[in-house]
């Protein structure tokens, strides 16, 4: 007991001292390790930890999509996405916001970087908006909202690090996460509409388009099908594996560039920028294997499994526990932190209570995927209000109807868990 309110205390105190938490996770599970098991122990672990970490296999997933996210943007692929979707929604309510959802769920099929798909949704939707006359609120808000999709569509970088965490099937989760991605896309949709049903003042009509000027369109999303085939379908037919699917997916993507003429300079930029994410996502990985072997020692799992068996708790309690967990936790945390510090506990707990892993897996990162458009941390909002320049309250207030919405399709999906488990259960 005293061991682990010596590591979590340590990592508690660390982390609200703004230490980077890579490094809150090798300080404290170091300190915790030496009060269980003495330094020996700590000095065999902290030498064989980095290696070990990112040898997995599957993990060369995680820089591969990284990389292929930051080509496409390079490409100019993700604004043409926008053009497409605005025009076939053309005169409808609202109509370029539902093409920002469109947009942020076209983006997540072919990257899987939320911050990557709110930065390119800032800078390609919301200025049409605002130029159109759209509230700000609402034009920041579905942008916002729009961006964490990639968190869920495959490819996700999130879903491929919750399964190196809990140890899944990395092609199962990533294809688990497309009906619901396609149900949230709608969700946010349904919130537009009602929106603009009760103030239509705050979308006012958008240009409207020919049948032939929306068919014509279609011609430059060709480079959109080909990547989400090649990533998707190959995942789901089981042609690749994940890891070798997001290095054709990469090399798709170079080679589009190159098609496209992208100067050598975007091309460096757009290396770097994934090099230096790739290596902050290891560098965490590796803090939390230390910080991981220290929670096995110490039995916590374990012990917290134990507790609420003997205490009898109702299953779904513990699941309503759970998804407020994690609705609180993502308004002070990022989504890897978050995913890193408590998947290791809540997947083996939730498991033990006889819930579908990959089930609980799709419902935490929906809940997280609400964190990153809430106060007061709400990563998306910051990256937002950065490229559009719209005050952070703002944006803030106009993705609380995305969150309360948010909220109405967990419920959903605890109830009907088919939605989540009925795609991977038809792949080869």
């Amino acid at each position: 007991m005293m061991a682990t309110a010596i590591g979590v205390g340590t990592f508690l105190l660390l982390l609200a001292l703004g230490l980077p938490v890579a490094l809150t996770f090798i300080v404290a599970g170091a300190a915790g390790i030496y009060v269980l098991m003495g330094p020996e122990l700590v000095l065999g672990i902290l030498t064989t930890t980095p290696l070990s970490s990112v040898q997995v296999f599957a993990f060369i997933a995680i820089p591969m999509f990284i990389l292929m996210a930051n080509l496409i943007i390079a490409s100019g692929v993700s604004d043409e996405l926008f053009e497409v979707a605005k025009k076939w929604m053309g005169r409808v309510p609202g109509g370029l916001a539902h093409a920002t959802a469109l947009t942020g769920a076209s983006f997540g099929a072919v990257s899987g970087s939320s911050t990557a798909a709110a930065a390119t949704l800032a800078s390609t939707s919301i200025p049409g908006m605002i130029k159109q006359g759209y509230d700000p609120r609402l034009a920041s808000g579905v942008a916002a909202i729009s961006g964490a999709l990639a968190m869920l569509i495959p490819p996700s970088v999130a879903m491929v690090l919750y399964a190196l965490i809990a140890d899944l099937r990395v092609g199962y989760l990533l294809m688990a996460g497309l009906v619901p991605g396609i149900l949230v896309t709608l969700t946010i949709m349904l919130t537009v509409t009602v929106w603009v049903w009760r103030k239509p003042s705050a979308a006012p009509n958008a240009q409207g388009y020919s049948l032939r000027e929306k068919i014509r369109s279609l011609g430059s999303a060709w480079a959109f099908l080909v990547l989400f085939v090649l990533v998707t379908g190959f995942i789901y037919l089981g042609i690749a594996t994940p890891s070798e699917t997001s290095a054709l997916g990469a090399l798709a993507a170079l080679l589009l560039c190159f098609y496209r003429r992208v100067s050598l300079r975007q091309l460096a930029d757009a290396l770097i920028s994934s090099v230096e994410a790739s290596c902050m996502i290891a560098l965490i990985m590796i803090g939390a294997q230390v910080f991981g072997y220290f929670v096995t020692l110490a039995q916590v799992p374990q012990d917290i499994i134990g507790f609420i068996s003997e205490a009898q708790i109702n299953r779904w309690m513990v699941l309503a526990l759970v998804i407020a967990l994690y609705l609180v936790l993502g308004c002070f945390m990022d989504l890897v932190t978050m995913l890193i510090v408590t998947v290791p506990i809540v997947s083996p707990l939730m498991q033990s209570l006889g819930f579908n892993p990959y089930w609980i897996a799709v419902i935490t990162i929906i809940t997280a995927e609400v964190g990153m458009v809430t106060p007061p941390l709400g990563f998306n909002v910051f990256v937002i209000s950065k490229y559009s320049g719209i005050p952070v309250g703002q944006i803030f207030r106009g993705s609380f109807p995305h969150v309360v919405s948010h909220i109405l399709l967990i419920l959903l999906l605890v109830v009907f868990p088919g939605l989540v488990t009925w795609l991977p259960s038809t792949m080869n």
